[in-house]
């Protein structure tokens, strides 16, 4: 029997981040099995906090995108930097979320996923007064990630919101994590763990596939010849991208490094800071990309020799497996991982790339060159990333998922 699932997500395309991402390929293959998907999110301006152009923030507009409908409510929308203006941001969505909702009619299951988990919050309060299911994806343990970067102390308001956290936890009919370590921490937080299931990222492998370097692209960046080390995916404060500047600086200085090319594309709180940095060391080895629409991001991927992805060194980030290691996978590009943890995990097991230690910029620069040197290495690397990633395919996570919220739905009792 068809179901209507209410989506509740602050992010969605034409956004490029991996919650947008992920619940657009979700939706849309759920669409597509023949159920009714409504999807409340805000105008699109992550993570720049300016309205995309031809949308407004206005308090409701609809449109239909692949068989979705997609409610768009107004929000407080700043940067993707500064906790205050950021909490207000999610707090004016989650307002207007659930005042959406109740012009949505006959839903018969709420999903809101995180990061931030005031979506959650949203969703909690809206599949209550619909007395229908609630499920909580779990794409981070925020607000745990807060104190991870810094971006707050520990206090009164963080203990706070941690109770929230598993008041919400607890109050789900069912909570889809993304990694096996966040169902591991929630378990020990006391959460039962019959409710707890765990749907990891993918990739669309239809859009994303081997293909030789966008000639044009080349040209454009004058990238020919070169060995092009890239990282795609947000600047932010939880990323520390200043070991890529550190490592193209030690790179400046060895002969065989003349080759590389660094280039970033995305955008994020650090950004700014960033260019100003790799200005001020004089790298012209590091080239900065801004965000582009999402059908092309495959083209800059191309580009790739090889991919970075790095987080900040601290042990939650262990738990948490970064989205855009899929997209590397299914386009056959070589890992080069600085994430300790689960994911790391993933890389050598599937043998994908080489792990260095985050935040270790020498180590790096090492692998870098030393991947460069081995041209047989980097073909398995990519003969192997293609192979892994059809075990990672988003069409078939999504429908793992629709079966557990079908199973959800078909056991609520009000």
């Amino acid at each position: 029997m068809p179901l209507h699932i209410l989506f509740l997500s602050d992010n969605y395309p034409p956004e490029v981040n991996a919650p947008a991402s992920r619940t657009f390929d979700h939706c849309r293959a759920w669409a597509s099995a023949g159920h009714q998907l409504t999807v409340i999110t805000c105008a699109p301006n992550f993570p720049g906090g300016r309205v995309f152009a031809g949308y407004r923030n206005r308090l409701w507009q609809s449109e239909t995108i692949d068989g979705v409908r997609v409610v768009r409510v107004w929000s407080y929308i700043t940067a993707n930097e500064g906790f205050l203006k950021r909490t207000l941001d999610y707090a004016s969505y989650m307002v207007s979320a659930t005042l959406a909702s109740f012009f949505v009619r006959h839903v018969d299951l709420v999903v809101a996923t995180s990061p931030q988990f005031f979506s959650a919050c949203a969703g909690y309060l809206v599949a209550s007064a619909k007395f229908r299911p609630f499920v909580f994806e779990l794409r981070d343990l925020w607000p745990e990630s807060i104190r991870a970067v810094g971006a707050m102390r520990d206090g009164v308001l963080l203990r706070w919101l941690e109770r929230l956290e598993l008041f919400l936890y607890r109050r789900a009919n069912a909570v889809v994590c993304v990694t096996n370590a966040f169902r591991d921490n929630l378990i020990s937080r006391g959460i039962d763990a019959k409710k707890i299931s765990v749907v990891t990222n993918g990739a669309d492998l239809a859009r994303f596939e081997p293909r030789p370097k966008d000639d044009e692209l080349v040209a454009r960046y004058q990238l020919a010849g070169k060995f092009v080390a890239g990282y795609v995916g947000t600047h932010g404060m939880a990323h520390a991208l200043e070991t890529i500047l550190d490592s193209a600086t030690l790179l400046c200085d060895r002969p065989n490094g003349k080759d590389v090319r660094f280039v970033l594309l995305g955008d994020g709180a650090a950004k700014a800071a960033l260019k100003a940095q790799a200005k001020a060391r004089g790298l012209s080895n590091v080239m900065f990309i801004d965000s582009v629409r999402k059908d092309q991001v495959a083209r800059y991927w191309s580009l790739l020799d090889v991919s970075i992805i790095h987080l900040k060194k601290t042990e939650l980030f262990t738990t948490v497996i970064p989205s855009k290691l899929f997209e590397c996978m299914a386009m056959g590009i070589p890992v080069l991982h600085g994430v300790a943890g689960e994911s790391a995990d993933i890389v050598k097991h599937e043998g994908v790339g080489i792990v260095f230690e985050p935040e270790n910029a020498a180590e790096l620069a090492d692998c870098l060159l030393s991947v460069m040197a081995d041209d047989a290495a980097r073909h398995d690397f990519a003969a192997r990333a293609r192979d892994a990633a059809m075990r990672y395919d988003r069409s078939v996570l999504a429908g793992k998922m629709l079966a557990l919220l079908e199973r959800v739905q078909e056991t609520f009792r009000p």
